[in-house]
């Protein structure tokens, strides 16, 4: 099996799961390097609610196996209130085994956020999905200044993660520099695996 990325995301409206075809092109720009996208399920605050075992679109839902041999994990999720979505947490919380077996310690990780606002907690939603990551051992890989895009951009990024604007007529619409951080965080990310796997 060849040595995979995760990009494991929950997207509602379709602006994260476009920023996590971007970052999979990035991945996949690295020799010997896969990405391999995952999602999870939404959270119903119906107690009797289930989502079906596979979902009708976008990508499957992460398994324990698919979280446990990646090479990487690029965690990505719209923003709530300042901070990750409740099905990414949700799943977050859910993964106390991989924590007590060590399956992603010195594994690099990084993560992405779109938000409708542009004020609208991204910073604060990529900090805060790092905290579970930075638990499980993981070494956090942010977006250098050396990325030209990061200075030019009127939309979305950050050096805490690629981030998107998703606001207008065509919320889903990543600009040309959305497009290049997003390439340019799934490529650095898989370039560390490729170095950390040796």
């Amino acid at each position: 099996m060849s040595p995979y990325v995760l990009v494991l995301y929950y997207s509602r409206h379709g602006a994260t799961l476009e920023m996590a075809k971007q970052i999979a092109r990035g991945i996949e720009q690295v020799s010997g390097m896969e990405a391999r996208l995952r999602t999870v399920p939404a959270v119903s605050p119906v107690t009797e609610a289930s989502a079906p075992v596979i979902p009708d679109t976008g990508a499957v839902y992460c398994t324990e196996d698919d979280l446990k041999h990646c090479a990487g994990l690029i965690l990505g999720s719209p923003t709530r209130f300042g901070n990750m979505a409740a099905p990414m947490k949700y799943f977050l919380d859910g993964t106390s085994t991989q924590w007590l077996n060590g399956d992603l310690i010195d594994k690099p990780a990084a993560v992405f956020t779109s938000t409708s606002t542009l004020h609208g907690g991204q910073e604060s939603t990529l900090l805060t999905m790092m905290l579970p990551l930075l638990h499980q051992g993981m070494i956090i890989a942010g977006i250098p200044y050396s990325e030209a895009n990061l200075s030019t951009t009127r939309t979305g990024g950050t050096p805490y993660g690629a981030s998107h604007l998703a606001s207008g007529d065509a919320p889903t619409k990543l600009s040309s520099d959305e497009i290049a951080l997003c390439q340019a965080l799934g490529k650095r990310v898989a370039t560390l695996a490729y170095q950390l796997k040796g």
